[in-house]
């Protein structure tokens, strides 16, 4: 059931009311069992023939690696803090132009969020877009309780509109009577589903949270024991009827439309088990700037293809980076290609691939070697959360970072951005440069920062064209 990323284009708009069957999946507070059910219910639905459109709120790339490989569409991000209400509305109206139902997953608890007000929960999701709520509760060692618990969150936010709960973590027959019986009596609210307490509703994790599903397709069989443990014990079919009687948005939903701008550069994008970091919105901006994106693999490609360019994402380099070190020739290329003027963008797991090494678990591996600096992988995570970062003209762009890593030995160096917000390279600046290389810590959108493709697109170009000049004055 897993997919690759397809290529997207332009889009024109237009104002109109949208009917758009959703449902978000939330839960009373993190670890509650959402994005199990968020996979579960993504993957039991494509098996009924649903063209199902998955979103995941909140700038987490590894849960949408999941339920990708579970719905067979691929999962786009939804963050307030990056890309405002008009841009959470229109990707979800966009995303969900040709979908028989969408699942949103939340994160965190369903009114969690980085302010006091709730202006970043997923409640306000639901509110913006309107969407009905599906509350996940984890029932273990609970009874009665769940009634207080359910009441709480319903009248909490009262617009909020929490459809009916999936209680998760049911040890058996008696405890599911006990707390369906609670919540008939002081609650009024459907019960959905009642999952029971098993290992097979685990995922695998790391330091960064679950591992990507695209690292490992032996991985896959859990999605297959979550979904037939979710239509089992779910009321898919109610569900399915609760997301089809949303009101429709007004917004903007266009089809997209090929070859607005003819491309002409290629960005090298590398796309293995070792970097998997992207939104997809940002290959859409690349292309719609008049880039061509070819993608290549870290681990197995042992030359650079033929491209302008790099855009070299987040991900685990130091997962794999005994194999990243044994595949010298495209390190080699990678590094030469730098040193002549290729412009390269690089998030991240992309600034530890260009760095010089990698020390983890006491052993140092090379990488790419172009940045004056070493990397250190630590127990502690060293950043976590969103960033705002100001460029040198006073702009502001807004980002976020998660890394158990630092930089170390770093050499004199210019700094793209100041950090406002956030940690960056070293609590005061992010973005090294050096020659045509920007590399940071901070992880973009491109709907939050609307000029970051186009600029780096311009700048791929001006170097083409000066590489060109040169072969002819030669």
């Amino acid at each position: 059931m897993s997919i690759g990323i397809k290529e997207q284009s332009n889009q024109k708009m237009q104002s109109e009311f949208i009917i758009a069957p959703r449902i978000i999946i939330s839960a009373a507070h993190g670890r509650s069992g959402k994005t199990t059910v968020s996979i579960g219910l993504s993957a039991a639905l494509a098996k009924k023939g649903l063209n199902v459109q998955p979103f995941k709120k909140g700038p987490d790339y590894i849960d949408p690696s999941w339920l990708t490989a579970a719905a067979g569409n691929y999962c786009r991000n939804l963050d307030l803090f990056m890309m405002g209400q008009d841009g959470v509305r229109n990707t979800f109206l966009t995303g969900s132009r040709s979908a028989d139902i969408s699942i949103i997953e939340g994160n965190k608890g369903l009114y969690d969020s980085i302010d006091i007000e709730g202006e970043n929960s997923t409640a306000n999701i639901a509110r913006i877009l309107n969407c009905p709520v599906i509350l996940v509760i984890d029932s273990a060692r609970m009874t009665r309780s769940i009634a207080a618990l359910v009441n709480g969150y319903k009248n909490f936010e009262p617009d909020i509109n929490i459809a009916g709960v999936i209680l998760n973590n049911v040890s058996g027959s008696r405890h599911e009577a006990k707390l369906r019986a609670a919540l008939e009596r002081y609650c009024q609210i459907e019960v959905l589903g009642c999952l029971p307490r098993s290992s097979q509703l685990n995922i695998p994790e790391r330091h960064l949270g679950l591992i990507p599903q695209k690292e490992d397709s032996e991985l896959i069989p859990a999605i297959e024991n979550i979904s037939k443990i979710v239509e089992t014990n779910v009321n898919i079919d109610r569900i399915i009827e609760i997301a089809k009687n949303t009101p429709s948005i007004e917004g903007s939903k266009g089809q997209r439309v090929k070859g607005s701008k003819g491309a002409d550069v290629k960005i090298g994008v590398p796309l293995d088990r070792a970097f998997s970091f992207y939104y997809l919105e940002n290959f859409d901006a690349l292309r719609d700037a008049g880039a061509e994106i070819v993608f290549f693999d870290t681990i197995n490609d042992k030359n650079l293809p033929d491209v302008d360019g790099l855009y070299i994402g987040g991900g685990f380099p130091e997962m794999f980076m005994n194999e990243i070190e044994a595949n010298a020739s495209l390190r080699r290329d990678i590094h030469i290609a730098i040193e002549n003027g290729m412009p390269v963008y690089a998030e991240c797991g992309g600034l530890m691939y260009l760095s010089r090494s990698i020390l983890w678990n006491g052993e140092i591996k090379k990488m790419v070697g172009v940045l004056p600096c070493d990397i250190e992988m630590t127990k502690k995570v060293q950043a976590h959360g969103y960033t705002v970062l100001q460029k040198v003209d006073g702009e502001e762009v807004k980002g976020h970072e998660f890394h158990y890593s630092r930089v170390r030995n770093l050499g004199e160096v210019k700094f793209l951005y100041k950090v406002i917000r956030g940690k960056g390279i070293d609590g005061k600046n992010d973005g090294i440069i050096y020659k045509n290389v920007i590399a940071s810590y901070a992880h973009l959108h491109a709907i939050g920062s609307p000029k970051w493709a186009e600029e780096f697109v311009e700048l791929i170009r001006e170097a083409k064209a000066e590489k060109q000049r040169y072969k002819v004055a030669v």
